[in-house]
């Protein structure tokens, strides 16, 4: 394997090293010259390239995915198997910006929308006194 790469590699080598200055200075030159791009409006109209397929009842149909501002959720406290989220207090199966509360742990929670799983944990509790030794 090795030796067929390296005899295709000094294969196209040899055909690009009899290349002479005035050659390579006009390839630079199309380089350079400015091409016409696609339009705008062409771009805007194409599909999106990344679809989901989802199979229901053994009809298949493409998903286009929707681009969605990412949910801010933060968590500040957990009390009695309840979290308080973005200031609501939800329990289990409430939801939230489309999320549903699966689970309150000790320390953190989980939400699911579909396919999305967010995970949110309790900041740890920061000393914000500063000790000062004597000497």
């Amino acid at each position: 394997m090795k030796k067929t790469l390296l005899i295709v590699l000094s294969l196209t080598f040899s055909l690009y090293a009899d290349l002479s200055v005035e050659q390579i200075q006009q390839m630079v030159s199309k380089i350079h010259e400015k091409r016409e791009g696609v339009k705008l409006e062409t771009l805007e109209t194409t599909k999106e390239p990344f679809v989901r397929l989802e199979e229901d009842n053994n009809i298949t149909t493409f998903v286009i995915p929707v681009k969605a501002e990412e949910a801010k959720l933060s968590l500040h406290a957990i009390v009695n198997g309840k979290a308080y989220i973005n200031d609501a207090w939800k329990s289990v199966d409430d939801t939230i910006m489309g999320y549903t509360l699966k689970y309150v742990g000790k320390r953190g929670v989980v939400l699911r929308n579909g396919n999305h799983i967010k995970k949110l944990f309790l900041h740890e509790k920061r000393n914000s006194f500063i000790t000062l030794e004597e000497r």
